[in-house]
């Protein structure tokens, strides 16, 4: 197995002006700050990037801000869909801007998983697709039976369930990652590849720490996880412009 990173990445916050529009070089800053904090990667335009709300020349936009600033990690885009062609089509496009992976959830009604990820697969050519596992939020589910037979070179599963990570880990040999800030320390304990964590915006430290054993920085993002959990994206926000003096505007509310 070869693993784009392993340890702690960022599920990136995508930060706006007082117009509404993307602040690229607001979002590269951040990035590019947690980067020197000890985070492994960055991904951007995920459900913490405000994806939904983002035009696809935007996500190109960002991807090419980001890995600019952040040129020795990589950086890998969401490009979820909820068909195959919108997909394939996004993947596409954050490839030719210089993504090094991409993050691709089902469709939320996929009755042929297999087909959905060899589109997307194809679309990203030598670039390592990741399924997201996280139903209800970021597309349907990923059933664990279906998953070997599925082109993904890696998986995040943001559920925070640990028995089916330990599953997972035990029946299936891509690159598995936790989105669970909650899981952090126990993900690095069973072998996982590593965590995309949104409390990295806010706590990188403690989130390094974390995954590699450090009961105490786990237990101190307990209330890191309660603040993204409030009226997200906003609380998420608000706790990082208390530390970092960054932007509040969201799209989402």
């Amino acid at each position: 197995m070869t693993l784009l990173w392993n340890g702690v990445a960022v599920a990136l916050l995508t930060f706006f002006d007082d117009e509404g529009a993307v602040d690229l070089a607001t979002t590269a800053k951040h990035a590019a700050r947690l980067v020197g904090e000890g985070v492994h990667a960055i991904v951007i335009a995920g459900s913490t990037g405000e994806a939904s709300a983002l035009t696809d020349t935007e996500r190109a936009e960002l991807v090419a801000a980001v890995k600019a600033a952040c040129p020795d990690v990589p950086v890998v885009s969401g490009a979820s869909g909820d068909w195959w062609q919108p997909a394939a089509a996004r993947v596409a496009g954050v490839v030719a801007a210089g993504a090094d992976g991409v993050l691709v959830a089902p469709p939320r009604t996929a009755t042929d998983l297999g087909a959905y990820y060899s589109a997307v697969s194809a679309a990203a050519g030598s670039v390592p697709v990741l399924g997201y596992h996280y139903p209800g939020t970021a597309g349907g589910p990923i059933p664990l039976d279906a998953l070997p037979g599925l082109p993904l070179a890696g998986m995040k599963d943001s559920t925070g369930e640990p028995e089916r990570f330990l599953t997972t880990l035990e029946s299936w040999d891509g690159a598995l990652y936790t989105g669970s800030v909650l899981l952090t320390a126990y993900a690095g304990l069973v072998g996982a590849a590593g965590a995309i964590l949104a409390a990295a915006n806010v706590a990188p430290e403690d989130c390094v720490a974390a995954w590699s054993g450090d009961a105490a920085a786990q237990r101190r993002l307990l209330s890191v996880h309660r603040d993204a959990r409030r009226a997200f994206p906003r609380g998420l926000k608000e706790a990082t412009a208390a530390r970092f003096g960054t932007p509040l505007g969201s799209r989402l509310g």
